[in-house]
């Protein structure tokens, strides 16, 4: 996603980009901008089903602000860790160092940690070769976990065909999802799905003209059949609870 940097198992042509600099290069500040956004859609998922964690982790965790937003809403005591194996993410991270929240430059799945009471897995999976490897070797990290998933196929975006190809080259997204094969994806990997809700990525953050144009016929499909608004015109992405 965009402001994540995955995690992985393997030494595969995705791992590289995080590894050589070029996903940096592209993504200099690892979209710092977008961490309020992403954390208050966390907040309220977590708030609405009133969890109560002790230790917090982020797989992918980037720059790491997301993990710090959601760390000042929440209470005080919570131990808040974040990995990811980019040392440039990293490096951006360690700014975001308190007494509750580290990071780690390394990969999650290879490191022997405690799991965790929730688990954050925030715009990383359409990064992974290996997506449902990955899945099924991070199911044992948290009790609970929460997955942001871009869904970058839509009518428009298939019929446009720019879209996918620029988000495959300047963010790293490899596979594509609807809502649909997003939570047929976690159900495959062993996931019990708790609840899911869309999050409006794009009609929030489209800032651009063009941007609020294309929001407009979003709106107002939106109003009549939301599913349907999000297959033809995009502009959603997908939070998960699952455990």
């Amino acid at each position: 996603g965009r402001g994540c940097c995955m995690t992985t198992t393997s030494n595969t042509t995705e791992s590289n980009i995080y590894l050589d600099q070029s996903y940096y290069q592209n993504n200099l500040d690892y979209h710092v901008a977008d961490s309020p956004w992403k954390a208050k859609q966390i907040l309220q998922m977590v708030n609405k089903h009133q969890l109560k964690p002790q230790s917090v982790y982020e797989i992918g965790c980037g720059a790491g602000e997301v993990l710090r937003q959601v760390q000042q809403n929440l209470a005080s005591d919570i131990v808040f860790t974040g990995y990811d194996i980019s040392p440039e993410a990293i490096e951006l991270a360690r700014a975001r160092v308190s007494d509750n929240l580290h990071f780690h430059c390394g990969d999650t799945l290879e490191m022997d940690v405690t799991p965790c009471d929730l688990l954050l897995c925030i715009d990383v999976f359409e990064h992974v070769e290996d997506c449902f490897g990955f899945l099924r070797k991070m199911q044992s990290l948290g009790a609970q976990k929460l997955f942001h998933i871009p869904l970058d196929l839509s009518a428009q975006t298939i019929a446009r065909g720019a879209p996918l190809t620029n988000w495959r080259s300047q963010y790293g997204h490899i596979h594509y999802y609807t809502k649909d094969t997003a939570l047929a994806t976690l159900t495959d990997s062993g996931y019990q799905i708790v609840d899911w809700m869309y999050t409006p990525s794009g009609v929030d953050q489209g800032t651009s003209i063009k941007a609020k144009l294309a929001n407009i016929p979003r709106k107002v499909a939106s109003l009549f059949n939301q599913d349907l608004s999000v297959r033809l015109f995009g502009g959603y992405s997908l939070l998960v609870l699952a455990k």
